[in-house]
């Protein structure tokens, strides 16, 4: 199965730019537009899984074109985060009452912006029974049971499969060594908890022959951190 689509509406270049890096290292493709108006001509072409909309665009404003997608029944469950500078309360709850599913307010970092993406697109139902998960060149299908880096399958164990698709289905969060046991192993199965640091330090060693260690992060004190973004 292809990467989620992801339709970015900014007429800042920079921000723009940053959002469509940001996007593919998170295993997103993206396609991009200044104003509502080139939107639009992207969207009457194709389907978006999600549209991440700025509220302040030139010509007609993000908020604007957000609330006649949502009269259009071909666009009204498109899920839309709105960017915007503005955080008073009532903005958002402006924002919110268009339409849009969500509300970033500018500056964001990163991590919060595909944490949010990811939130709701789970809400939506976008991302539920993908045959594939890509994160960056990071790729795990679920039907071939094949875990892969660019074009090179990593030889890994069942259980270090299982241990990979909980880690990218929920990556930049921490997880105790007893959550990990109990979202891969199950509550029903009982297992030492330093199991998990035996096999975390199997699948470090695989990650590290393709210079990917750092992917998988301690978190002293507490757990484990999955994460494609430093």
């Amino acid at each position: 199965m292809s990467r989620l689509n992801i339709l970015v509406v900014e007429d800042e270049d920079a921000i723009r730019a940053m959002l469509v890096m940001v996007l593919e290292q998170a295993g997103f493709k993206s396609i991009a537009a200044t104003d509502a108006e080139d939107a639009q001509k992207i969207l009457d072409d194709s389907s978006p899984d999600l549209i991440l909309l700025d509220w302040m665009l030139p010509g007609i404003s993000g908020v604007e074109w957000l609330r006649r997608l949502k009269k259009e029944p071909m666009y009204r469950d498109v899920p839309i985060i709105l960017l915007t500078a503005r955080g008073e309360e009532e903005d958002k709850v402006r924002g919110l009452g268009c339409g849009a599913d969500d509300y970033i307010t500018k500056p964001f970092s990163p991590k919060e912006l595909v944490a949010r993406i990811r939130a709701v697109l789970r809400r939506s139902g976008k991302i539920q029974g993908l045959a594939q998960i890509a994160l960056g060149d990071l790729v795990l299908d679920t039907e071939q049971h094949r875990l892969s880096i660019g074009d090179k399958q990593l030889e890994v164990s069942p259980t270090e499969f299982r241990l990979m698709q909980f880690f990218m289905t929920h990556p930049d969060k921490v997880y105790s060594r007893t959550q990990l046991l109990d979202q891969v192993w199950g509550r029903s199965v009982y297992i030492e908890e330093r199991t998990i640091d035996v096999h975390i330090r199997r699948l470090r060693k695989i990650l590290s022959e393709h210079g990917r260690e750092d992917l998988v992060q301690t978190v002293r004190g507490f757990g484990y951190r999955f994460s494609l973004i430093d």
